[in-house]
């Protein structure tokens, strides 16, 4: 069984120096999983931990609310909701949050759900039904759950509001991403009255991701001064705004949470006396996206390995797999990045290739037929889809076997 709060303190230092060396950190990686055919993929213990209290440092005493997406691993998400600070879950779709809500009783679904068939299962279920909050941002999120079962005829539904927290600036245009059509607190107060007008819903929140500050780094490429200001101007932006919205919604509806945030932007989240808690996922098992940050830096909790199995050229070694892209734009930081051996990279014209990645560089030509290469996911939850399990990794030996969502036979997107 993980547990993160066991042994706290304890092991941390010398946890810490063993991922800040990455030969000593990736070589213990190989030996431990010697025994296992490749793909192989570890999660270490301490440096999981380690980013654990990271985040609740850096959230500066807000609860964090677990964003399963960015881990996708039932026994990490128990063992991180075990620690202190740590609160709710934020989950991705309506059949992952119904499983999830046999132990959890705090979930909020972070996107709308047109699932016919699992809403008929919450509508019928009062336990479920007080477990899971939706999320919803249009009039037509409530006449799907009515059209299914009728106010008096179910539970009370609670719903969340998800609300446009982009920067709208006057000549950059939308930075951020495209969630909600509610923006202003004109939009959000008069959506929230009709809401508490409709019969069987309660109103118990509103969220808030600036997915434009906590998902892009402010310190990687030659874009990075030019992020900077733009994000400094959608946080005074973003602040004054929030307010405005938490004033208006006073009147309407006693909300139980107003939540914001992201592994990126956890200080700033953290700071804002509008919110009530934040989110974050991604800076648990660290994706390497994570790295471009000046705030912080995730240790590498997780990886995966492939092992070479040919010699094209004396510079370059094959590995069989590689082609584990990350969603989000088709560019080179959505490959997997191979940190051990160091100075290992995927060729232009072929890339991480579905079957094989062949890997160029000078640590190629000490490669053999039978070594082993670790990568880093661009993201943290996404290589649960190509895996069943991950190996616990603790002082350099396997501790236990961690099922992934895919290992629990579930597969959600």
């Amino acid at each position: 069984m993980l547990d993160l709060t066991a042994e706290q303190g304890q092991t941390a230092d010398s946890a810490a120096a063993a991922w800040r060396s990455p030969g000593r950190h990736w070589r213990s990686m190989t030996e431990a999983t010697a025994h296992l055919p490749a793909p192989v993929a570890v999660i270490d213990r301490d440096a999981l931990r380690h980013n654990a209290m990271d985040l609740l440092v850096r959230a500066g005493g807000i609860p964090i609310r677990v964003a399963t997406k960015s881990v996708r691993v039932r026994s990490v998400l128990d063992a991180v909701l075990a620690i202190p600070g740590y609160r709710g879950i934020l989950a991705f779709t309506l059949a992952e949050a119904l499983w999830l809500a046999e132990d959890h009783d705090d979930i909020v679904l972070g996107y709308p759900s047109v699932d016919r068939a699992g809403l008929r299962r919450l509508l019928a279920d009062e336990r479920l039904a007080s477990r899971i909050t939706l999320m919803i941002d249009s009039i037509e999120h409530l006449d799907l759950i009515d059209a299914i079962a009728a106010p008096g005829r179910r539970p009370e539904v609670r719903v969340a509001i998800d609300v446009d927290a982009s920067l709208r600036a006057p000549g950059l245009g939308h930075i951020g991403v495209r969630r909600s059509s509610l923006y202003t607190a004109a939009d959000v107060a008069g959506f929230a009255r009709q809401v508490v007008r409709r019969p069987g819903f309660r109103l118990v929140g509103l969220q808030m991701y600036e997915a434009q500050i906590a998902g892009q780094g402010d310190a990687a490429g030659i874009d990075a001064p030019v992020i900077r200001i733009v994000q400094a101007r959608s946080r005074d932006e973003l602040r004054r705004r929030r307010a405005e919205i938490a004033d208006a919604m006073l009147p309407i509806a006693p909300l139980e949470f107003l939540n914001g945030g992201g592994t990126g932007s956890l200080e700033f989240t953290g700071s804002d006396e509008s919110l009530t808690e934040a989110t974050a996922g991604s800076g648990l098992l660290g994706g390497h996206l994570f790295d471009g940050y000046r705030s912080f830096r995730p240790a590498p909790a997780t990886g995966f390995a492939f092992d070479v199995v040919r010699k094209p050229a004396a510079d370059i070694a094959t590995v069989l797999g590689g082609g584990w892209i990350a969603s989000g734009p088709a560019v080179a930081s959505r490959q997997p990045l191979a940190v051990w051996p160091q100075n290992l990279h995927t060729l232009p014209r072929e890339a991480a290739g579905e079957v094989q990645t062949p890997l160029q560089g000078h640590a190629a030509r000490a490669l053999k037929v039978g070594d082993r290469v670790w990568f880093r996911h661009a993201k943290s939850g996404e290589p649960a889809e190509r895996i069943d399990r991950y190996q616990l990794v603790a002082d350099g030996v396997i501790v236990d076997e961690l099922p992934t969502y895919r290992g629990e036979g579930k597969s959600f997107l």
